[in-house]
């Protein structure tokens, strides 16, 4: 097996150690917001993840329309993984957001314009990774890959700005939203802090996952060979 690169391990390290200082930050540097109490510190992490999701998805519509231009089987490996980690990422920001929602909107799931978004955009990118496996010929699943992740793409603004076009009860904490959004808050210095490391360490997760990711996809590749000649001997 291939050792892992110096400056992957380098980076997994550095990822780590800003995990940590961000975990301080939310825990315990930033203030205990008043009216929500420590159920709001969630939103640290819920925000960080969605932000992965749309900076994952974006990266397989960029990856997508390289491929298409270049025909580079190395872009379509970034594509897929981008998409695995923006599905993992993007579930997590949902499931946070229903942890925060229950105390706050006294229900786990209400049909609030950002969370129909969201989990349409999470179920197109489903599709995504089932349409690649409707297809064997790789040549075609990959252009087929790549159109869908660039067309799919669409649903990440449509997310991102439906709280801000429909009238909705999820709170914009940057920027004017809905007067009647229910758990709005202003931040404080500390809240910024916190926040924006923490928009920083998750996109270094990002980076350090996909990295990994596209290692262990080369390395199935090269297994998957070593049984085809095998197999051909």
């Amino acid at each position: 097996m291939e050792p892992i690169p110096k400056t992957l391990k380098v980076l997994s390290w550095i990822t780590g150690a800003l995990f940590i200082v961000a975990l301080y930050l939310v825990l315990f540097y930033a203030p205990r917001e008043m009216v929500m109490g420590d159920v709001q510190r969630v939103f640290y992490f819920h925000v960080a993840a969605g932000w992965v999701g749309g900076l994952a998805f974006l990266v397989t519509a960029i990856a997508g329309g390289v491929y298409l231009r270049r025909g580079d089987h190395r872009w379509d490996q970034v594509a897929l993984a981008s998409v695995e980690i923006g599905l993992v990422f993007t579930f997590a920001n949902i499931v946070s957001g229903s942890i925060w929602a229950r105390p706050i909107w006294n229900t786990w799931w209400t049909w609030d314009p950002r969370l129909v978004t969201a989990s349409i955009m999470e179920l197109i990118y489903i599709a995504y990774l089932l349409l690649r496996q409707g297809v064997e010929d790789p040549a075609r699943r990959a252009r087929f890959g790549a159109v869908y992740g660039i067309v799919g793409f669409i649903s990440v603004p449509l997310t991102f700005l439906s709280i801000r076009i429909f009238r909705t009860i999820h709170p914009v904490v940057i920027g004017s939203g809905d007067p009647s959004a229910t758990g709005s808050f202003n931040m404080v210095p500390e809240m910024r802090v916190a926040f924006f490391f923490s928009l920083f360490t998750f996109t270094f997760i990002y980076a350090t996952f996909l990295w990994h990711r596209l290692r262990l996809q080369r390395l199935a590749e090269k297994v998957e060979h070593m049984k085809m000649k095998v197999v051909s001997e």
